[in-house]
């Protein structure tokens, strides 16, 4: 049998969605690429269903562009249950260890020190890592405890924004691609002695995306399948702002886009260095710059 053809329209673009807490990410993908009625849809970033934000959602060419929006900083603002560990790490968890012990926020901004730079991390029990081919929240949830392995991660900023309460700190972070918030409380809490989790977590930006840009679910619903609701779709030159672009001329435009490396003028850029193509204002490729040319990585056609 024949792979079965996907229906819809061939739009591109970016929706950048301010996702409600209880939804999986790829509940929220379904939804939207329902709603614009789009033949295909990818996110850049799994937010975990708790979780709320901001959640970008690719249409049709733009997600050729989702690994670089994944590999770019993000912003997360979240609030720390002190006194408590749960076999999540978050608040859906069930409470596995207590104690009576509560830092001072003087001595939670000084255990921050040992979380900034370049660290290695654990991720939560509770995970879609794969463990011997299972996904790990799979093996969690059947009564397994496993061994998993430490993940690099870049922590670009980590800060207290808030002491609630004794029982409460809310701490703001910018970090690199695959870094687990919940993985933050829980070493934070041990590294202080009282036991953590997170209570509520929120994604405030995204690469070139912060949530001025978002929409809601409700207005995703309201709008569904109407010519207002694709108002509400950015460029896909919207998910490549954060990257140096270079103009190109016509035909340098069709090299790129027939997967060949075509001669650019450009100043600035090093060896390897990622790059996109622009022709008459919209997206050519993505590309690695060498010795005054860019080797086309992806190419979009529209």
């Amino acid at each position: 049998m024949g792979r079965r053809r996907k229906t819809g329209r061939d739009l591109s673009g970016w929706v950048i969605l301010d996702k409600p807490s209880g939804m999986t990410s790829t509940a929220a993908v379904g939804k939207v690429r329902w709603a614009f009625d789009a033949r295909k849809a990818g996110h850049a970033g799994t937010l975990d269903p708790a979780a709320t934000g901001l959640l970008a959602i690719a249409l049709g060419e733009a997600t050729k562009t989702v690994s670089t929006i994944a590999a770019a900083l993000k912003c997360y603002r979240f609030t720390v249950r002190l006194g408590a560990a749960t076999d999540t790490d978050d608040a859906d968890g069930k409470v596995i260890a207590t104690s009576d012990t509560r830092p001072a926020t003087e001595e939670i901004e000084a255990a921050l020190d040992a979380f900034r730079g370049d660290i290695l991390q654990v991720p939560p029990q509770y995970s879609a890592v794969r463990v011997d081919g299972a996904r790990a929240y799979d093996l969690a949830r059947e009564g397994e405890t496993m061994e998993l392995a430490e993940r690099p991660l870049h922590v670009d900023e980590l800060e207290v924004v808030e002491r609630l309460d004794a029982d409460h700190v809310t701490l703001r972070m910018v970090c690199g691609k695959g870094g687990y918030v919940r993985s933050i409380a829980r070493d934070l809490g041990a590294a202080l002695g009282c036991c953590g989790h997170v209570r509520d977590l929120r994604r405030v930006w995204s690469g070139p995306f912060g949530l001025d840009q978002a929409v809601s679910l409700e207005e995703i619903d309201e709008l569904a399948r109407s010519p207002e609701l694709d108002g509400r779709l950015l460029p896909l030159e919207a998910g490549l702002r954060h990257l140096p672009e270079v103009p190109v001329a016509e035909l340098a435009a069709a090299r790129l886009q027939n997967g060949n490396a075509a001669e650019v003028a450009v100043s600035g850029l090093n060896w390897g260095d990622l790059a996109w193509a622009s022709h008459a204002g919209q997206a050519v490729a993505i590309g690695h710059y060498k010795a005054g040319e860019l080797h086309p990585a992806r190419v979009f056609v529209r």
